[in-house]
C-alpha cells in the first residue's frame, strides 16, 4: 500500500509556502489514483488552541523549561480592546510571530501524526495528506476510506477542542480518471478550493491530465475592493505616489497568484485596475473627466503593473515535495 504525506509548513520548511502545497497537491492528483479529496478548514482555528494541549505537546519538543516558560507567557498575555486589558484562556494572536509555530505543532500532533500512524495504515488504497496551517487535503482512491475518515475526523477534532468550518468542508470526487469517465459521459466536473485557488480538471496539449488554477471568486472580489477602496483614499496624492502605492498591491497579488492557467484572472484585477484609476483620478476635479488621451500621458509616466505568470507547471513539478 502506498502512504504519503506531504506537509507543507513554512516554518519548518525554508522553502515551503502555500505555492508548494499548491504544487504538491497538483503532482499528486496528476500523478496518483486520486480519486476522492476531502477539502477541509478549520473554523475559528487560532482562536481556540487549547492552552493546556499546547503545553503538553510542547514538553514532548522542547526540554529547556524557560522556552516553555516563555511560550506560556505568550500564550497568557491577554489582549488590550479600547485601552482594557482581557485574559485570554483559548487561542494563540494571529500575526504574532509565535503563532505560526505554535498553531504547527499544535496540527502535527492532532493531524500529521495521527494520520500517519493511525488512519493511514487501516484505510485501503492510496492516501496523501497536504497540510498548509489550518488548510488541509485529504486524497483518497476508495470513497469507503474517504467516508471512514470523515466519520473520525470530527471526533478527534472535537477532542482537542477544535471543529471543522461547514462551509469550507466537503468531500469532493476529484482525479485524472474521474476526469477521463466525466468526458466520456459528457459530465460536469467538479471543483476544489484551496489556498484561495479554485483547481479544476484540465488538458495540457497532446491530452495530458492537468490540474488547472483560478483565483477564488470571493478572494478576487475582495481584493478588487479593496484596491477600490485605497484608491479612493489616495487619490489625492501625488501621481507617482499612487501608482507606486497601487504597484506595491498589485505586484503582491500578481506573486502569489501567477500561477500557470490563471493568467485571465490577473488580466481582470490589471483592467478593473486601471479602468477604476482613471475614474478616481477623474473625481479629483471638477472640471469633467479624464480623457482616454490625457490617461495614456498618465499611465506613459507612471505605468501600473502588468500581470507575469511566475509559475509554470516545469516548476510546480520542482516544488513538489513528492
Amino acid at each position: 500500500m502506498n502512504r504519503t504525506f506531504a506537509t507543507a509548513h513554512s516554518v519548518v520548511d525554508p522553502n515551503g509556502g502555500a505555492h508548494n502545497a499548491l504544487a504538491t497537491l497538483s503532482h499528486t492528483i496528476g500523478k496518483t489514483r486520486v480519486n476522492w479529496v476531502y477539502e477541509a478548514d478549520l473554523k475559528s482555528f487560532f482562536s481556540s488552541l487549547n492552552h493546556d494541549w499546547v503545553e503538553r505537546f510542547l514538553a514532548h519538543r522542547v526540554a529547556d523549561p524557560r522556552i516553555a516558560t516563555l511560550v506560556k507567557r505568550w500564550l497568557k498575555a491577554g489582549v488590550m480592546e479600547q485601552g482594557e486589558w482581557s485574559g485570554t484562556e483559548l487561542g494563540t494572536p494571529q500575526g504574532g510571530p509565535i503563532s505560526v509555530l505554535i498553531s504547527n505543532l499544535y496540527l502535527h500532533y492532532v493531524l500529521d501524526l495521527w494520520i500517519e500512524k493511525k488512519v493511514g495504515p487501516k484505510l485501503e488504497g492510496e492516501l496523501y495528506f497536504i497540510r498548509y496551517l489550518d488548510d488541509f487535503i485529504v486524497c483518497f482512491e476508495h470513497a469507503e476510506s474517504a467516508n471512514r475518515f470523515e466519520q473520525v475526523l470530527h471526533k478527534r477534532l472535537d477532542r482537542f477542542g477544535l471543529l471543522s468550518e461547514p462551509s469550507k468542508t466537503r468531500l469532493v470526487r476529484f482525479g485524472r480518471f474521474l476526469a477521463r469517465d466525466c468526458a466520456r459521459r459528457k459530465e460536469k466536473l467538479e471543483t476544489l478550493y484551496f489556498l484561495g485557488m479554485r483547481l479544476y480538471c484540465s488538458t495540457a496539449k497532446g491530452g495530458r491530465f492537468k490540474v488547472g488554477f483560478l483565483t477564488e471568486g470571493s478572494r478576487l472580489k475582495r481584493f478588487l475592493n479593496k484596491m477600490k477602496f485605497n484608491m479612493r483614499k489616495w487619490r489625492h496624492l501625488p501621481l507617482r505616489d499612487q501608482a507606486k502605492l497601487i504597484n506595491q498591491r498589485l505586484t503582491g497579488h500578481f506573486n502569489y497568484y501567477g500561477i500557470i492557467s490563471n493568467y485571465p484572472a490577473l488580466k481582470r484585477v490589471y483592467y478593473q485596475t486601471l479602468l477604476y484609476w482613471r475614474k478616481v483620478l477623474s473625481s479629483r476635479s471638477q472640471r469633467g473627466r479624464m480623457n482616454w488621451e490625457k490617461y495614456r500621458k498618465v499611465l506613459k509616466a507612471y505605468p501600473l503593473r502588468t500581470p507575469k505568470i511566475r509559475i509554470g507547471f516545469d516548476h510546480l513539478d520542482q516544488l513538489s515535495f513528492l
